[in-house]
């Protein structure tokens, strides 16, 4: 009988322990150490270890021999699909898709797997959460037919690389990894070592036959994927699908990708029959904007190679409580706090008997410094109850001294607002060169914030 050892796994970080602990020791979270059970086989003496099953055996190659190109990358059909993966999907790779439950996971992979069934071949569906049944009523919902999209309910991952040797797709969707198990492990399946030993036997499969893999994971409380961190680490992309729940759109994002950028962002709408990509995302979440209202300021912020126009809307109001509230949504509360402090301690604005509000339009998440200044501009209107001129657009990092600092990609973001109307910008003044400028842009240089609200709501301290 082989021997077993058990160990501690935090979920939150990966840290292992011989014991368990109720708090994990690395990263202090709770309740995240989880019993893991896994076989150990001890080499015979002489002769080294047995490799890993699946394990591609390589020689040293020099570096100058070694060749870059990764190959012909599959296209998608849909375009906001494409610009996150970097252009396409690499044969051979292995992606990780996360999200909340009910974002559309599911829903966005099916429709992408129908798409590439009728483009570059045979693809392979494995649902470890949902019965045939349950798919094919999705698939009629959003119109979806194909003789080369297979379905396959079934959770063992031996049983699965059978069917895969029978089909030979193209593509393989695992939906969920956490769902799947191999006998050799006895832990039981979701587990973090059934985890990683699943997610790295299909990476083997991945690399060693060409097959590209999508796998699909949970996400815990705090938003990030659900057991090792290792996992993230294996994969060569990570995806992650983003929306509020109340909100039609939805973002997928790249957190990493071996083979692209980074922090590249797709925008899709849901319908009732399935995703919609939305080509003009800046133009959509500005559609519904109320001209000359207090309290609404336009940021251009970058999301990945991308500029993104954004409605950002703040509301003060006297409090009844003893210590005013800062509501943020889709801002870090952090960045409220220090915009309120900036506009108190160096503007004189009497925000410490004021409740303030910031929402984000559109469900997005904004995180760079980049939209400081609009967010401060806009704090500033819904307090003295005047609007930002509508032409106006608005970029610049605010620091704590109330200076203005410049942001990258000044010409890029300059360009997306010109394109939607924009007549105004107003920027921190800077010294580097203004190549690129729209020339229909007028450019309105400020040091500090004091001289940005001039301009932006003309207004007078209180």
């Amino acid at each position: 009988m082989a021997k077993t050892r058990t160990k501690f796994v935090c979920t939150n970080c990966g840290y292992q322990s011989p014991k368990g602990f109720g708090r994990c020791p690395n990263c202090g979270e709770f309740n995240t150490m989880k019993e893991s059970v896994e076989e150990v086989s001890a080499p015979k003496s002489g002769k080294a270890s047995r490799q890993p099953p699946g394990t591609l055996r390589t020689t040293p190659q020099r570096l100058s021999e070694i060749s870059s190109d990764v190959g012909e990358r599959l296209f998608v059909p849909v375009e906001e699909f494409n610009r996150v993966l970097g252009g396409g999907i690499v044969p051979g790779s292995i992606m990780l898709l996360g999200g909340e439950p009910g974002v559309g996971k599911s829903t966005l992979l099916l429709q992408i797997c129908a798409l590439l069934a009728q483009t570059v071949g045979t693809v392979l569906y494995v649902s470890g959460e949902e019965s045939a049944r349950q798919i094919k009523m999705r698939a009629d919902r959003m119109k979806i037919e194909s003789d080369d999209l297979y379905l396959l309910t079934e959770t063992n991952l031996a049983s699965i690389f059978e069917h895969v040797q029978s089909i030979n797709p193209t593509i393989l969707i695992i939906d969920s990894i956490q769902t799947v198990y191999t006998e050799e492990s006895e832990s039981s399946p979701g587990s973090v070592s059934q985890v990683r030993e699943c997610a790295s036997r299909l990476q083997h499969l991945a690399k060693s036959s060409g097959i590209s893999v999508f796998l699909v994971g949970h996400v815990t409380k705090e938003g990030s994927i659900a057991g090792p961190r290792v996992l993230e680490h294996i994969v060569d992309t990570v995806l992650y699908l983003e929306g509020d729940p109340f909100q039609a759109y939805r973002l997928l994002r790249s957190v990493k990708n071996r083979f692209g950028a980074t922090n590249e962002v797709g925008v899709f709408e849901m319908l009732g029959d399935g995703m919609t990509e939305v080509s003009n995302p800046s133009e959509a979440f500005l559609a519904e904007r109320v001209i000359n209202a207090p309290g609404s300021a336009i940021a251009v912020t970058m999301e990945g190679t991308r500029p993104l126009l954004v409605e950002v809307q703040a509301l003060t109001s006297p409090t009844s409580f003893g210590n005013p509230r800062r509501t943020p949504n889709g801002v870090d509360i952090n960045r409220l706090l220090l915009m309120s402090a900036v506009l108190t301690k160096r503007v004189g604005l009497k925000l410490h008997e004021q409740d303030i509000f910031i929402n984000i339009i559109g469900g997005m998440k904004v995180t760079e410094p980049a939209t400081d200044l609009a967010m401060a501009v806009a704090i500033a209107s819904s307090y003295v109850d005047k609007a930002v001129p509508a032409d106006l657009v608005i970029i610049g990092e605010v620091g704590l001294s109330g200076e203005l600092r410049a942001v990258g990609q000044l010409p890029a973001r300059l360009n997306e607002a010109a394109k939607l109307g924009f007549k105004r910008a107003l920027v921190p003044k800077s010294r580097r060169s203004q190549e690129g400028i729209p020339p229909n842009l007028k450019l309105i240089e400020v040091r500090n914030v004091a001289e940005a609200l001039a301009v932006g709501v003309q207004e007078d301290k209180k």
